[in-house]
């Protein structure tokens, strides 16, 4: 792994185990995301997505001619995580469920939106090591 690559691997840790967690233990996950101030029909639909997304991310990123990509819906998706998170820490709702990967459970929200903010700095500075769009028509 050299420093163009790491990004990329960190995050592809970070969307596997999220991803793969929520999917292993997909009840738990289901009856987490229905906990959320959500509609039951947003949760059910998050319930598939969100565990999907979180691994194309990881092949996205796993892969050069896709990783400007990853790199990308690293950053959208980090940054709603983030924004929730923030909210939730600042208090806007009624209640603080998480659907957050296991050793993630255990952090506080400030400690939560730290981290965040830290893979969305990943994701940038992998973005700024990596800025070729390859096999995207108009590329740099």
């Amino acid at each position: 792994m050299n420093l163009k690559t790491a990004p990329a691997a960190f995050l592809i840790f970070l969307w596997t185990y999220t991803g793969l967690d929520k999917l292993i233990g997909f009840d738990q996950s289901r009856k987490a995301f229905h906990n959320q101030t959500l509609s039951s029909e947003l949760a059910e639909i998050l319930t598939y997505t969100v565990p999907v997304v979180e691994l194309l991310l990881a092949l996205l990123l796993l892969f050069s001619v896709t990783r400007w990509w990853g790199y990308l819906g690293s950053i959208l998706v980090l940054s709603v995580f983030t924004t929730y998170v923030g909210l939730i820490w600042a208090g806007a709702f009624p209640r603080v469920p998480c659907n957050c990967a296991g050793i993630l459970e255990n952090l506080g929200w400030a400690e939560h939106f730290v981290l965040n903010l830290v893979f969305v700095g990943i994701a940038v500075f992998g973005m700024y090591l990596n800025p070729s769009r390859q096999g995207v028509k108009g590329g740099r």
